[in-house]
C-alpha cells in the first residue's frame, strides 16, 4: 500500500528481458535506507518487489500482465521515474490510499501555465473515468493528486511547484502517456453494488432485508 506522496526520484539504468517480461535496474536519487530484497517498491505508480538492492540500486521484475497495463512497456535507460516505498502503518497518511496496481493509461492532451502553477488535462478511456469524481483523488504516475475537472473525455489537476519539480510530471509533455490508478473505494462500492443486485435478484424468497423491504417499513 502506498500514499501518493512521491518519495524521490531516480534512473533507470539498465532494461533487460525476463521471460515474457522485463528487469529494470534503477539508481535511486536517495539512499534506500532499510528497504530489504522482498519489499515492495512503487515505480510510477506501479508495485513492484525488489529483487536486489545494493545502496541506492535496485533491481525489480515487471510481470507481462504489469507491462501490458503500464508505460513500463516502453521505458528506456535513461528515464528518469518517480519512486515511493510501501507506506508504514505509522506513517502519515498525506495523499490517498494507493494500491500500486495500475488501471491503465492516460494520455497528456494540454499543459497551461497560470502564475506559478501548472494545469494539465489527461485523456482516459470512459472504464477509467467511471470511478473518478470531480475534487477526488487519482494517482497519475503514482502521485496522488486532486481531480478539478472531469468529463467524458478525461480530467484536469492542478500542479503546484513543489510537484512539478520533485516528481516527473513537470517534465511530461503534451502526448506523453501516463500510468493511472483510479481511487480504490468507488470500485468497492461498485463492485458491491453489482453483486448486491445480483444476490437480490436471484433469492426469491421474501424473507431478506433489501431496499424494497427498508422503504415499506418506512426506515429509507
Amino acid at each position: 500500500m502506498f500514499t501518493g506522496i512521491i518519495e524521490g526520484l531516480g534512473s533507470i539504468t539498465a532494461v533487460a528481458s525476463s521471460g515474457e517480461g522485463r528487469r529494470l535496474s534503477v539508481n535511486a536519487d536517495f539512499v534506500l535506507e532499510g528497504s530489504r530484497i522482498g519489499d515492495s517498491i512503487a515505480i510510477n505508480g506501479a508495485c513492484l518487489t525488489a529483487t536486489m538492492l545494493s545502496g541506492s540500486r535496485f533491481e525489480v521484475d515487471v510481470s507481462p500482465e504489469t507491462m501490458a497495463r503500464t508505460t513500463l512497456q516502453s521505458i528506456n535507460p535513461g528515464t528518469r521515474v518517480n519512486i515511493e516505498r510501501a507506506l508504514r502503518l505509522s506513517d502519515r497518511l498525506d495523499g490517498h490510499l494507493v494500491s500500486g496496481h495500475i488501471d491503465g493509461t492516460g494520455r497528456i492532451t494540454y499543459k497551461k501555465n497560470i502564475g506559478n502553477i501548472l494545469r494539465i488535462g489527461i485523456s482516459v478511456p470512459p472504464e477509467l473515468s467511471l470511478y473518478m469524481i470531480p475534487k477526488g483523488s487519482v494517482a497519475v504516475d503514482g502521485i496522488s493528486l486532486t481531480i478539478n475537472t472531469l468529463d467524458k473525455q478525461g480530467f484536469e489537476v492542478t500542479i503546484i511547484p513543489h510537484t512539478a519539480t520533485s516528481t516527473t510530471i513537470g517534465d511530461r509533455n503534451t502526448g506523453d502517456t501516463v500510468n493511472i490508478e483510479a481511487d480504490m473505494i468507488g470500485k468497492y462500492i461498485e463492485k458491491f453494488i453489482i453483486e448486491g443486485n445480483k444476490s437480490a435478484s436471484e433469492d426469491k424468497s421474501d424473507n431478506g432485508v433489501d431496499l424494497a423491504f427498508l422503504h415499506k417499513t418506512g426506515f429509507i
